[in-house]
């Protein structure tokens, strides 16, 4: 079996891609997006594949509707099961990216976090520091461990908010691995340097062996 991480997050638009983009670079990793939902703009493969020139596998499931999974599956008379959704082998190191949330259903019977809970790979937790991190992160964080996925720790993106960032690693009790800034330009070489600076790689790559 590959050696895979999982990148989710707290919500959509919180900058799950290009934390996935800078993993998949800095761990030479190969890039897997199970699920993708909303086909009209550039796709995370599409972008990660931009950034960072690794091999990117096809999505199991391409939806057009911008939606939850299931209901863009749901639109187009699609079924999204688990079954289809088995990790990869023979990819070495593999991040994966989920859609949305932790929570985001991908049919009327299962969440992410049940296809999480199945593969048993470790989760990284994307975090924007925003109003209302607190709440989301620790939910999320509750939810994953409740299901026995094992957590590497809270991964930032945005502005500092060290006080925010402290109070969600100490109530989940969790590794602070970084916080990925706001990247204007946003190229390879930019996100490069900013994950070797910010991102606490030993403690994810300790989690791969």
């Amino acid at each position: 079996m590959s050696r895979t991480l999982v990148v989710t997050g707290t919500d959509t638009g919180i900058g799950k891609s290009v934390i996935s983009a800078a993993l998949v670079q800095a761990l030479g990793a190969s890039y897997w997006k199970p699920v993708q939902s909303g086909l009209e703009e550039e796709t995370d493969s599409a972008f990660v594949a931009r950034m960072t020139g690794r091999q990117v596998l096809p999505e199991a499931y391409r939806l057009q509707l911008p939606a939850s999974p299931h209901l863009s599956a749901e639109a187009e008379g699609v079924e999204i099961t688990l079954a289809e959704l088995a990790l990869p082998e023979g990819a070495g190191t593999l991040v994966v990216e989920g859609a949305g949330g932790v929570m985001v259903p991908l049919n009327r019977r299962e969440l992410f976090l049940d296809l999480f809970a199945h593969w048993r790979a470790p989760v990284v937790l994307c975090a924007a520091t925003r109003l209302g991190t607190i709440n989301h992160s620790l939910l999320s964080l509750m939810a994953l461990k409740d299901l026995g996925c094992p957590v590497v720790g809270v991964l930032f993106s945005g502005d500092p908010e060290p006080e925010v960032e402290d109070t969600i690693c100490q109530f989940g009790q969790v590794p602070h691995l970084g916080r990925l800034p706001h990247l204007d330009p946003l190229t390879p070489v930019t996100l490069a340097e900013a994950c070797a600076a910010h991102v606490d790689l030993a403690t994810i790559r300790m989690a791969l062996t």
